[in-house]
């Protein structure tokens, strides 16, 4: 019981590793956030930024992520 809850806490770990990676090269990627299919509107006094294409390839990658090592 306690290996197998180990080894989900090692994996949360490296998960949480990578997302923190991700999260502080953001600044340094200049395609990320402004890929072709991102929307953004900009008016006057407001702004509305939705990034379609962003959110995609961030869950693509993540899905990849996990089916590999959530093979057993």
């Amino acid at each position: 019981m306690f290996d197998s809850l180990g080894k989900l806490l090692i994996l949360f770990g490296v998960v949480l590793v990578l997302v923190g990676g991700v999260l502080v090269l953001t600044g340094r990627l200049p395609f990320l956030g402004r890929l072709p299919g991102d929307i953004v509107i900009r008016r006057e006094h407001w702004s509305v930024y939705f990034p379609l294409t962003t959110g995609i390839l961030i869950s693509v990658l993540l899905t990849l992520i996990f089916s590999i090592f959530g093979r057993r």
